[in-house]
């Protein structure tokens, strides 16, 4: 997987029954998202699965990457462009071998310690956050602020770690909080609820982003 093919925005969905989901990724596809991350932690299996093969078809229509929060057994039964993966949830390696090296798999990070894993685990981008309290995770880890990412990003590059793209993530809610995190040196930001209530803010990300 190569950096030069990562969008530096993605939408990470919302709602809370299938009809909300849908029509918020519509609306943020319509806005001009061009990669979309499917999240719908309330659902069933089915459920989630009807989502996704609706979702991917759209996606696919709008020439828009299509990846999925976990359920990486379901990311390789719809060839979905990958998947998103938790501290808890299937490792790096494993998704790997079963998606395949053509696959993004992004992962999961809060600390330095966190980053250094991903980077040693070979993922293909870091979700680190979050950045301010966020209501999309009921299980929130410490918060980074500024300061925090300012403290990872100088670490890894006074360690000489190998460069992987970091989005910053979680609770990122102004066109000021996005201009304040590019300045930290993140390749990029993973966005929910300001896409979900203004859509059309999305070509005002894109011209702050690097």
């Amino acid at each position: 997987m190569q950096t030069a093919m990562l969008e530096k925005l993605q939408y990470i969905s919302q709602g809370l029954t299938l009809a909300d989901q849908k029509n918020n990724i519509l609306k943020a596809l319509d806005a001009g998202a061009i990669w979309i991350q499917i999240r719908w932690k309330q659902a069933d299996e089915s459920a989630f699965s009807l989502l996704a093969q609706q979702v991917l078809q759209v996606c696919q229509h709008f020439g828009a990457k299509c990846i999925i929060n976990d359920h990486v057994q379901l990311a390789k039964e719809l060839d979905v462009d990958g998947v998103h993966l938790g501290l808890t949830d299937c490792g790096i390696a494993e998704a790997r071998q079963l998606l395949g090296a053509a696959k993004i798999i992004g992962g999961t990070a809060n600390s330095l310690e966190d980053v250094q894993q991903r980077i040693a685990e070979k993922c293909d981008y870091i979700g680190l956050g979050p950045y301010k309290h966020t209501y999309t995770k009921q299980k929130l880890s410490p918060l980074l602020g500024i300061a925090g990412y300012e403290h990872i990003i100088r670490e890894i590059h006074r360690q000489e770690l190998t460069p992987v793209p970091i989005f910053a993530i979680g609770g990122i809610s102004s066109l000021e909080d996005i201009q304040r995190l590019t300045e930290t040196g993140v390749y990029g930001v993973a966005v929910s609820g300001l896409i979900t209530q203004t859509p059309n803010i999305i070509s005002s990300i894109k011209n702050l982003l690097p």
